[in-house]
């Protein structure tokens, strides 16, 4: 028997900047300072990042993926999904005014 319904998580996906401190620069050795400037990017605002609180964007995640040869998706679909798990947070209360399902003409 098949489920499509989706897999429906407990807890907030781990933030990409746990990852990068975590899989990225502790193994390697590599400092927040000596990355920032590798990034071209303020040690702060790696700091910030690499503490979850700040995103990566689509450019950064470019710039992580060339620095530390991983790819550009990577990132981006980490972000993505902490994007989308606070989007249903925020929104767990919220009822649209009107629902439009999909008709099978349109398939």
């Amino acid at each position: 028997m098949q489920n499509d319904t989706p897999l429906r998580r407990n807890r907030r996906p781990t933030h990409p900047g746990k990852i990068l401190r975590e899989h990225y620069l502790v193994p390697r050795g590599i400092t927040q300072t000596v990355l920032a400037s590798d990034l071209g990017i303020s040690t702060k605002h790696l700091s910030q990042i690499v503490n979850g609180h700040a995103r990566i964007d689509s450019t950064l995640a470019a710039k992580i993926a060339k620095v530390l040869e991983t790819t550009t998706q990577f990132w981006v679909n980490l972000q993505a999904k902490i994007d989308a798990w606070d989007a249903e947070q925020e929104t767990a209360n919220w009822q649209p005014a009107n629902v439009y399902p999909a008709t099978l003409a349109m398939v």
